[in-house]
């Protein structure tokens, strides 16, 4: 019987009695990091990184019943050995490993491989079988460096004073980013966050994550017409109410999708930057070939494109995530 396999709830270890990253309530749930499509509400217990406690808790609420651990410690669940791993994603951010009668598992969750300040690096771990994801799993997608991008946006922002500049990206994770890749290269101007941005960055700034000052954009007054100002809000705020406040701004958003040409147009952006917090393509390979596994199952984006690839070009038993038995 394999280690992990699918149930209704998502991946079981029957090892462990715990799903990882359950669709709905469980018993018991190990959890990649805080993102709602990985982290949901009602579960008995939940273990994760202790990094990531704070968007838990504010996410999924302060009584949870949460087991904080540090990256690597080594703890039993039952019949298996588990540890979490830095996945370089958001703040918090594990990869999860399980050993049971000395065979390894590992599930990295979404994860990438370039520097963000923001978190901490992705740690590589060798392991028999590999669960990856592949949300950017095509050739097209290679990431520059974050340095760049944050040069680019100064220099989109810093180059119209006259009008406010707004910046659209994910509110956990990537706005945090933003404003810590901008620190990087010396911007020490305040941003300003839509709402939904300031809740998730008071937790980065509690872990003591370096990021440029910032505050909500509800503390300004009415009358201030925020020329000038760089504004960081999530893709929901765009051609909101929310967005009557600003006078002819210019917009812009942040994300890997932004590769796509036409991508930035369709959904109505005059500028997009290239900026993502998952593995790019040769990121998705080298993670799979450093990690030593010869079972390689793959989820999420382009899993058959992936799957298709390791099997033809480097002999690998892959497969996309749903033929798991």
């Amino acid at each position: 019987m394999a280690l992990l396999e699918h149930t209704d709830s998502g991946l079981y270890c029957r090892a462990a009695d715990a799903w990882i990253d359950p669709s709905r309530p469980v018993r018991r749930a190990l959890i990649t990091h805080a993102h709602a499509d990985h982290a949901r509400p009602g579960c008995d217990e939940y273990w994760a990184v202790a990094s990531s406690e704070g968007v838990l808790r504010q996410r999924l609420g302060q009584d949870i019943t949460l087991h904080a651990m540090p990256y690597g410690r080594e703890f039993w669940l039952n019949q298996a050995c588990i540890s979490f791993h830095s996945a370089g994603h958001v703040l918090g951010s594990a990869q999860i490993r399980l050993c049971v009668n000395d065979e390894v598992w590992v599930v990295t969750g979404d994860y990438k491989r370039c520097s963000d300040p923001s978190c901490d690096p992705f740690e590589l771990v060798p392991c028999d079988v590999l669960i990856t994801e592949a949300t950017f799993g095509l050739p097209i997608y290679a990431w520059e460096p974050g340095q760049r991008i944050a040069e680019q946006i100064r220099d989109w922002w810093q180059g119209d004073r006259e009008r406010p500049s707004l910046l659209f990206c994910y509110a956990f994770g990537k706005a945090q980013r933003l404003m810590a890749e901008l620190h990087a290269i010396g911007v020490e101007d305040e941003v300003l966050l839509h709402g939904a941005v300031e809740t998730v960055t008071r937790s980065y700034r509690m872990a003591g994550i370096a990021m440029t000052p910032s505050q909500p954009v509800s503390a300004l007054p009415r009358k201030d017409t925020i020329a000038g100002r760089l504004i960081l809000a999530p893709p929901s705020a765009h051609r909101s109410a929310w967005m009557r406040r600003f006078r002819s701004p210019q917009t812009a958003f942040a994300s890997g999708w932004m590769t796509v040409r036409g991508a930035r147009r369709r959904r109505g952006y005059e500028r997009g930057f290239v900026l993502s917090d998952h593995a790019d393509w040769q990121g998705l390979i080298r993670t799979v070939l450093e990690s030593g596994a010869k079972t390689i199952y793959v989820t999420h984006g382009q899993n058959d494109v992936l799957s298709r690839y390791l099997r033809e070009r480097h002999g690998l038993d892959a497969r996309p995530l749903e033929q798991l038995s």
